[in-house]
């Protein structure tokens, strides 16, 4: 489904996975809810977090 990333994604790739905004998608790193971590001041959101959280959130899992 997501081939074309890789296992690191920013949060430019990870807010056009979503279809959202850049905006709505430092909240939603911020807040928790997708595995990621900061190194330095930027976002690092592995691809397995990203699928997982799409899982959760349609109810797949």
């Amino acid at each position: 489904m997501f081939e074309m990333y890789g296992d690191l994604l920013t949060v430019e790739e990870f807010a056009e996975m979503l279809s959202i905004g850049k905006n709505a998608a430092y909240k939603l790193l911020a807040s928790g809810k997708v595995k990621c971590f900061r190194q330095n001041r930027i976002w690092k959101i592995p691809k397995e977090g990203a699928i997982q959280y799409i899982r959760e959130q349609s109810h797949l899992i």
